[in-house]
């Protein structure tokens, strides 16, 4: 059976002399393995849609519980990003993300707008590293069903306070008059910046996604939130992210 569609290549695995895995992100299909003879030599005709990043049409053939590719045509390779070791560190790190949390034979056309659009934003250095970073690792965490409750106080559903307070491990907002406690790594307080920020990210329609500005302290306060976030949900460290963390 010929299968066809959309994805881009997350990561590359050596095969032999002269093939190779690819692990590709699709919208229809999760995150898929594909096996693609000859596709490591110079002339192949699918050596350029099979590197990684490389978002392409790709036509297979399924023989058992397999998928072998039969022909591909490349739509973009997001080429800048591998010219700047932050960039291609930040990219690998979301590319880790999506293999690890994504699975095959799940519908992913939001997912893979998420990341596309991120990586167009990426490769054309639109917006900087950090705060792609933070709106990624954010909204990626909603796609999947992961969305924390940012409209109000979970107690007494405030929207806005003096202080609110973000239990990272619950997804819930306190504000200042419910929270009991001290805030620790896993419940963090939280201002009305870093608040109307994710808040944002979680419930913007997409269009308008990329479209607000933060200062650079604002950028850096919610990143450090966001991350909490995926570490927390994931239970997991991530050796792409603490290269990446090395780099920068």
């Amino acid at each position: 059976m010929l299968i066809t569609t959309d994805g881009v290549v997350l990561k590359e695995r050596a095969q032999g002399e002269n093939d190779k895995f690819i692990d590709v992100l699709t919208s229809d299909m999760g995150v898929i393995s594909i096996c693609a003879k000859g596709a490591r030599k110079l002339n192949s005709k699918n050596a350029g849609s099979t590197q990684l990043f490389s978002y392409s049409k790709l036509c297979f053939n399924q023989r058992s519980d397999k998928y072998y590719l039969n022909s591909s045509e490349i739509i973009s390779s997001f080429f800048n990003i591998s010219k700047d070791l932050n960039k291609l560190a930040l990219a690998s790190y979301f590319s880790e993300l999506l293999r690890y949390c994504v699975p095959s034979d799940t519908p992913s056309q939001s997912i893979l707008k998420l990341f596309l659009n991120t990586m167009y934003f990426l490769d054309n250095s639109k917006r900087s590293c950090g705060f792609l970073k933070s709106l990624f690792e954010f909204r990626l965490m909603c796609e999947i069903g992961l969305m924390p409750r940012l409209i109000g106080c979970c107690e007494c559903y405030e929207y806005r306070s003096n202080s609110m307070f973000f239990d990272i491990i619950n997804g819930r907002l306190f504000c200042d008059k419910c929270f009991s406690g001290e805030p620790d790594y896993n419940t963090v307080m939280i201002t009305d910046s870093e608040l109307h920020v994710l808040r944002y990210i979680a419930l913007t329609e997409f269009d308008r996604l990329y479209s607000f500005k933060v200062t650079e302290s604002l950028e850096k306060s919610v990143g450090i939130i966001t991350e909490k976030y995926v570490l927390a949900h994931f239970d997991r460290n991530f050796n792409t992210l603490n290269y990446y963390k090395s780099l920068v």
